[in-house]
């Protein structure tokens, strides 16, 4: 059993693993994307085997999900043969499609699998609708694009390509910097091939300089103490920004992480689901208990559409392109003019202009292009406990990506760590009406009477409580003062039903700078 593409916007979540897999889908995800044992672009992670696949898509199948599988690297020679076992291999496990980046690879998919649907990745770098067209022509049936692109290209891209071909957009999670994820550095420095899964994220290192004169003393790029991290870019979180981005065509909603943990998972497709949710809701596609009352279609006026050519000129379409190339110095001043937002880089106009010798006015060529509209809408509010949900993971400083020129993504010059406020301090095994309602638990941190603590809940807004005085248990039934040896069985009062490996989270005392 495959289940058929969703006909409205899809959340879809990252996996490493069979349990990050159900957690997924447990948490609301529509699919899943997992790297098997090979040639995916996620080595780190443990990823699937064949039979997780198996297990994987029947768990997804019967809760409405799907699965898609990584086969997105840029194998050499004397890899061909064997990705084409592999996808024969595959073919056969219940998932629903491949994400392929090289070409060869997906013409061999469609030979080897043709059941399986093709989607091209990010690392393809689709960046205009004639490649997305192409590929379609090709067999694929979505294109992952581009991660440079702002919200305006995604809208020319809709309006030209056909309804039936998806339009898949990173929404949250690290970013690379590199030209969508093409990148040697890793293996320059250290061996590792990121084209292969295997990147050490060489961009995220400290680094300084050494006069040759003066050999063994090291000189911050920056002017601090404490060197710079010259590559390492923001996080990205379009939580509070979805319905710009569903409005522009975007399809499926990419959450980024396959090597994060459970909880992460969990937090993060449950922030993102329950957003889709309110959209649909304040758009007027669904009522509050998800019934259909109107055909998803987002809101890009397509050339074909009677009104096309006469939308109302956005915010949006006043910067597009001013990142990137598209406009003349004096247009990205103008698109800075519209906007509340700062100088972005702090660079005069000569600077950028000798910076971009390619954006001239002089060297562009007039054509009558035209970019597509949107037909307005009302922003979509977010509950604020939902908008808050995004600090409650570990996470880089956040933007918005490439999607607003005016407001683009920068680097953290002065740390590579992550932020932590939040902690997991254990998992739900069971819950029990008994005694008032009692939860079982495992274990990860210290829990202590007094202490305000969470319950990650599936489609819910978390359910807080304060841990009582009395009633902490270990897994003997007798009484402990606090619950404080981690991976142990513990059981507190808890008079709320709450599921089965939910995540038990509170706040730490102090905010923390540290790796994921």
């Amino acid at each position: 059993m495959r289940i058929p593409t969703r006909k409205k916007p899809e959340v879809l979540s990252p996996a490493g693993n069979l349990r990050g897999l159900k957690t997924a889908v447990d948490y609301g995800a529509d699919a899943v994307y997992c790297g098997g044992k090979a040639f995916g672009m996620r080595s780190a992670p443990k990823n699937l085997s064949l039979e997780d696949f198996e297990e994987g898509s029947r768990y997804a199948h019967e809760r409405g999900a799907r699965v898609y599988v990584t086969c997105n690297v840029l194998p050499r020679n004397n890899e061909i043969e064997a990705m084409r076992e592999y996808i024969g291999q595959l073919k056969d496990t219940g998932v629903d499609a491949l994400i392929v980046s090289d070409i060869g690879v997906m013409m061999m998919a469609r030979q080897v699998a043709p059941n399986l649907e093709l989607h091209v990745s990010t690392q393809a770098g689709v960046t205009n609708y004639q490649a997305a067209n192409a590929f379609y022509e090709l067999g694929a049936r979505r294109v992952v694009l581009a991660r440079e692109m702002d919200l305006q290209a995604v809208r020319d891209i809709r309006a030209n390509i056909p309804d039936d071909l998806d339009i898949e957009c990173f929404v949250h999670g690290a970013m690379c910097m590199a030209f969508s994820g093409r990148c040697l550095f890793s293996n320059y420095l250290t061996g590792r091939d990121g084209n292969h899964g295997e990147c050490a994220q060489s961009c995220r290192w400290k680094y300084s300089i050494v006069e040759e004169k003066r050999p063994g003393q090291y000189f911050p790029i920056e002017q601090t103490e404490n060197g710079a991290y010259l590559f390492n870019s923001q996080d990205m979180n379009m939580l509070g920004h979805l319905d710009d981005l569903i409005d522009s065509g975007a399809t499926s909603l990419k959450i980024e992480g396959r090597a994060k943990s459970a909880y992460y998972i969990a937090a993060m497709t449950n922030a993102y689901k329950t957003a889709v949710n309110e959209y649909m809701i304040q758009r007027g596609f669904e009522d509050a208990d998800g019934n259909i009352l109107l055909p998803f279609h987002d809101r890009v006026i397509r050339p074909s559409d009677p009104d096309y050519g006469q939308g109302t000129e956005d915010q949006v379409m006043r910067n597009a392109d001013a990142a990137f190339a598209g406009v003349a110095d004096e247009g990205y001043d103008r698109a800075i003019a519209t906007s509340d937002a700062p100088e972005p880089d702090g660079m005069s106009s000569h600077a950028r202009s000798t910076r971009r010798k390619s954006n001239t006015a002089v060297e562009q060529i007039e054509t009558d292009w035209k970019h597509a509209a949107v037909r307005p809408a009302p922003h979509v509010e977010l509950p604020e406990w939902l908008l808050e949900e995004t600090d409650k993971v570990a996470h880089r400083d956040y933007s918005t990506g490439f999607y607003y020129p005016e407001r683009k993504v920068t680097q953290n010059t002065d740390r590579s760590a992550y932020f932590r406020s939040w902690l997991v301090v254990g998992e739900v095994l069971s819950w029990s009406a008994d005694e008032g309602g009692r939860v079982t638990l495992m274990s990860r941190n210290k829990i202590e009477p007094g202490q305000q603590v969470e319950f990650l809940l599936p489609g819910e807004r978390p359910l807080a409580c304060i841990v009582p005085e009395d009633g902490l248990r270990d897994a003997d039934g007798t009484p402990v003062p606090v619950i404080n040896n981690p991976a142990h069985v513990f059981s507190m009062p808890c008079p709320h039903q709450v599921p089965i490996n939910a995540a038990i989270r509170s706040r730490t005392k102090k905010p923390t700078l540290k790796a994921e």
